[in-house]
C-alpha cells in the first residue's frame, strides 16, 4: 500500500471512529454510567492517536492524549460523566475531525503546516477540560482492583473482608448451613490446599444467622478469606474444591503475576479465534468452566425475575456479573472486551471489501446494456418465428434479471446512518434556540440506492432545521398550552410499492394556512379569487421566497431551504407531500424511486408511441368506454367501480394522436403514487419489461411528466413516464393542455 493509499485509509478509519464516538455520546446524555459507551469513547480517542502516531501526526496525537487522559478517569470512576463534561468532548470530537482533515490536506515529506487558528482552538477546548473541574470533580479515588473485588459481594450478610498480600492468591469460601450434614469438613479443604502452595493467611468469620434464637448447633456457620501464594493455575487451584460447590460459594482472584499473564494470552490469541468473553476466559486460564457456569445462572435467573418483553433490555451483562462475583479484576475483563471486538472487527473485515463507487456504477451500467441487448435478441427470435429458441431466451432473462437484481443490491445501504446523522443537527440547533427536542429514529435498516441517500441528505437538513426552528414551541409555550415541555421530531422510513418514504414528523404548532395564503397574495404566487383546497394552500410553502417567519436565523427563515427541498427531490424523480393540522404538527412525506439505474416497467401504446410506467406503481389495468367518462371543469373522470377516478388520456397530453389505428375501446392504467390514484387512458397494453433509464437531454429538461427513456428491444425509444408529475396534473382544475407546454416525442 502506498503512502497515500494509507493515508486515505487513515481519513477512513477515523471517519468511523469519530461516528462511532457521537454514538456513544447521545447514549451518555441519556445514561451517564454506560460502560460500554464510555469505552466506545476512550477508544475512539485511543485509536486515533495511536494511528495518528504511526504518521507522526505529532497535533493529533496530543490532542487526543488529552481526552484520553479524561476518559480514562471517568472510566477508572474517579471523575463521573456530566452534561458539561458530554458537551466539551461533542466539541473534541468535532476538532478531532477537523485537525485530521486538516493535517491531510497539508501533509509533506518535511513539515505540517497549520492553520494558528484551529490549534488555538485546540487548546481552548483543552483548557475547558482542564477548568471543567474548577468545583471539584465529585468523585472518588478508585479503590484498588483487590478491595474492589472483595466488597463485590451484594449479601448483605456476608463477610466482606479479604485480606491481601502481595502476589498472592485471593480464595473466598462461604460454606451453605447444611455442610456439615452433608459430610462436609471445611479444615480438610485448607489441608488439602496447603499441598499445592504455602497459606499465607486466613481469616475466619462466622456468618451467624440474623436472629439468635435461629441458632442451630448442627449448621455451618463458617467462611475463610485466604491468602495463598503458590504456582498452581486457576483451574488446579478450583480442583481443590471440586466437591464443594454444591455447599460452598467460591471464589478466587489471581495474583498480579497470573494478571499480566492472562492480559498477554489474551492480547496473543488469533484473529479466528474464540469471540464469546467467558470462552475466551476459560481459554487463557482466568475463569474456571465452573465459575463461568455459575455467572451465566446468574443471568439467567436475573432475566428470569423480568416479564419476557423486559428480558432482554434488563439482562445483566456477563463481564458485570463476573467482575461483581470476585471470578476477574475489571483490568481483565477490560482487555477481553477489547479482544473480543478486535475478532468481530477482523472477522467483518474479512467478510467485506472496499470497491470504489465509479466501478461499481460502471458495472451497473453494463448491466442495463445487458438488459437492452437481452430484450434485442427476444425481439429478433420472435421475429425470426424460432420456437426452439424461447426456452434458452427465458433461461437468459432469468438470469440478467438476476444479475440485475444483485448489482443494484450492492449499492444498497441503510438509510440509518444517514438518518444518524441528523442527531447531532437537532442537538446543537435546539440547545442554541434554547429548546428541548427529541429525535426519534424508525425503519433505519430500510435500504436505499447509495447515489440517493447522498442527494437526499441536503433536503432532509432542510426538514429537520425547519421543524425545530419553525415547528417546536419553546418549553414555556409547550408547557403553557398543554404540551411535554420535550418537542419530538420523527424520522421514518419504509418501503412502499417499490418506493422508499421518508417521512419527517414534528409535534409542533403546524403551518397557518391563512398566514401562508396571505403571505402567497402578498408576493403575487396567488389571487385573491383563487379557490384553493387546504392542501393546495399548504403546498404554496414550496414556491421560491415564500417564508412565514418574519425574522430569519441562523437555521431557517430565508424562504429559500422548502424551495430546495422541492426541486432537490424532484431531480430524484420523487415527490414531496404535506399534511398539518394547526397546533397538532406537520408532516412532510418524501417518496423517492429505489434507484434511478433499472426498473420494472409497463409498457402501453398510445396514438403513434410507447410509454413505460413504473411497474411498482401500476394497480390495475381495466377496458373502458368512451361512454363511461365525463368532462367537468377541464378534467376528466371515470367511474371505477363506484368511484370518481380522474384520468389523463396519453394521446391528448403529449399529442400523439394516430386516427388510422383508433380503436372505439381503450383501455386504463391505474397508477398509485403517495396517497394519489390517477387513470391513464391507452390505446394498448404491451406487456411488462426490465427498463434501463437513460436521462434526457437539457433540450427536453423542461417536458412535464416524463422521468426519461429506455431503448426498447426493437431499437425505439420509449418515454419513461414520471407518475408523481402526472398525478399533480391529474389534480389540478385546469386543463392540462392550458397549464402545461407539450412536445410531442418525435
Amino acid at each position: 500500500m502506498n503512502m497515500d493509499a494509507a493515508r486515505q485509509a487513515f481519513v477512513e478509519e477515523v471517519a468511523e471512529l469519530l461516528q462511532s464516538m457521537e454514538d456513544a455520546l447521545f447514549a451518555l446524555e441519556s445514561s451517564p454510567d454506560d460502560t460500554e459507551s464510555l469505552n466506545a469513547v476512550f477508544r475512539a480517542m485511543h485509536t486515533i492517536k495511536g494511528t495518528g502516531g504511526v504518521f507522526g501526526y505529532t497535533p493529533i496525537v496530543n490532542f487526543t492524549h488529552e481526552i484520553e487522559s479524561v476518559m480514562e478517569e471517568v472510566r477508572s470512576g474517579r471523575e463521573p460523566m456530566t452534561e458539561q463534561l458530554v458537551g466539551i468532548l461533542f466539541e473534541c470530537r468535532d476538532h478531532t475531525g477537523n485537525l485530521v482533515e486538516a493535517i491531510v490536506a497539508n501533509d509533506s515529506d518535511e513539515n505540517l503546516d497549520l492553520d494558528p487558528e484551529l490549534l488555538k482552538a485546540g487548546q481552548q477546548l483543552v483548557d475547558k477540560l482542564i477548568a471543567r473541574n474548577t468545583g471539584g470533580t465529585g468523585g472518588a479515588s478508585a479503590a484498588p482492583a483487590d478491595a474492589q473485588a472483595a466488597a463485590a459481594d451484594n449479601d448483605s450478610n456476608q463477610p466482606k473482608y479479604l485480606p491481601v498480600a502481595s502476589d498472592a492468591w485471593i480464595i473466598g469460601l462461604d460454606f451453605g448451613p447444611d455442610a456439615f450434614r452433608n459430610g462436609m469438613d471445611p479444615l480438610s479443604f485448607l489441608r488439602y490446599l496447603a499441598s499445592l502452595g504455602t497459606i499465607v493467611d486466613v481469616a475466619t468469620i462466622p456468618i451467624w444467622p440474623h436472629n439468635h434464637d435461629d441458632f442451630d448447633p448442627e449448621s455451618c456457620y463458617l467462611s475463610f478469606r485466604i491468602s495463598f501464594r503458590s504456582d498452581a493455575d486457576k483451574k488446579t487451584i478450583a480442583d481443590v474444591f471440586n466437591f464443594a460447590e454444591d455447599d460452598c460459594n467460591i471464589r478466587i482472584l489471581a495474583p498480579e503475576s497470573a494478571q499480566e499473564k492472562y492480559l498477554e494470552l489474551l492480547q496473543r490469541l488469533p484473529d479466528d479465534h474464540i469471540t464469546r468473553i467467558g470462552e475466551m476466559l476459560v481459554e487463557v486460564g482466568a475463569l474456571t468452566p465452573q465459575e463461568l457456569s455459575r455467572a451465566l445462572n446468574s443471568q439467567e435467573v436475573t432475566t428470569d425475575l423480568d416479564t419476557e418483553e423486559d428480558a432482554a433490555t434488563k439482562k445483566r451483562r456477563l463481564g458485570e456479573i463476573l467482575v461483581e462475583q470476585g471470578s476477574v479484576k475489571p483490568a481483565l475483563m477490560e482487555q477481553a472486551v477489547k479482544t473480543q471486538e478486535a475478532a468481530r472487527k477482523r472477522l467483518d473485515e474479512n467478510r467485506f471489501i472496499r470497491v470504489d463507487a465509479e466501478r461499481l456504477g460502471h458495472l451497473i451500467n453494463l448491466v442495463g446494456e445487458l438488459v437492452t441487448s437481452s430484450a434485442a435478441i427476444r425481439v429478433m427470435v420472435e421475429r425470426a418465428g424460432i420456437e426452439d429458441m424461447n426456452e434458452v431466451v427465458d433461461g437468459v432473462d432469468y438470469l440478467v434479471e438476476e444479475i440485475r437484481d444483485n448489482a443494484l443490491q450492492l449499492r444498497m445501504v441503510p438509510i440509518g446512518d444517514s438518518l444518524s446523522r441528523f442527531r447531532r443537527v437537532v442537538r446543537d440547533s435546539s440547545k442554541e434556540l434554547g429548546k428541548q427536542i427529541d429525535l426519534v429514529i424508525t425503519g433505519g435498516e430500510t435500504e436505499l440506492d447509495k447515489t440517493l441517500i447522498e442527494k437526499i441528505t441536503d433536503p432532509l437538513t432542510h426538514l429537520i432545521r425547519n421543524a425545530i426552528d419553525h415547528a417546536i414551541e419553546t418549553p414555556e409555550e409547550r408547557q403553557r398550552i398543554g404540551k411535554p415541555t420535550t418537542g419530538t421530531v420523527l424520522c421514518n422510513a419504509f418501503h412502499d410499492s417499490g418506493h422508499i418514504v421518508i417521512e419527517i414528523k414534528d409535534d409542533g404548532a403546524g403551518l397557518d394556512a391563512d398566514r401562508i395564503r396571505a403571505k402567497a397574495e402578498a408576493k403575487g404566487l396567488v389571487k385573491s379569487e383563487d379557490v384553493l383546497s387546504h392542501e393546495e394552500t399548504l403546498r404554496l410553502i414550496f414556491e421560491p421566497g415564500l417564508s412565514t417567519k418574519d425574522t430569519a436565523s441562523n437555521l431557517s427563515g430565508r424562504g429559500v431551504g422548502m424551495d430546495v427541498v422541492r426541486r432537490n427531490i424532484e431531480a430524484l424523480r420523487g415527490s414531496v407531500e404535506l399534511e398539518s393540522e394547526r397546533g397538532q404538527g406537520t408532516k412532510v412525506t418524501i417518496i423517492l424511486p429505489l434507484t434511478l439505474a433499472i426498473i420494472d416497467g409497463f409498457l402501453v401504446g398510445a396514438g403513434q408511441e410507447q410509454y413505460v410506467i413504473p411497474l411498482s406503481q401500476v394497480s390495475e389495468c381495466v377496458e373502458v368506454n368512451p361512454t363511461d367518462t365525463s368532462n367537468r371543469n377541464g378534467e376528466h373522470y371515470v367511474n371505477l367501480r363506484g368511484e370518481v377516478l380522474p384520468f389523463i388520456r396519453l394521446t391528448e397530453l403529449f399529442r400523439s394522436y394516430n386516427d388510422e389505428n383508433k380503436s372505439s375501446r381503450e383501455s386504463l392504467v391505474v397508477v398509485r403514487f403517495g396517497h394519489h390514484k390517477l387513470g391513464l387512458v391507452v390505446d394498448t397494453l404491451l406487456g411488462e419489461l426490465q427498463t434501463v433509464i437513460k436521462p434526457l437531454g437539457s433540450l427536453f429538461e423542461n417536458l412535464q411528466g416524463v422521468a426519461g427513456a429506455t431503448i426498447l428491444g426493437t431499437g425505439d425509444i420509449a418515454l419513461i413516464l414520471d407518475v408523481s408529475e402526472l398525478a399533480t396534473i391529474g389534480q389540478t382544475h385546469r386543463r392540462a393542455s392550458s397549464q402545461y407546454d407539450y412536445a410531442s416525442p418525435q
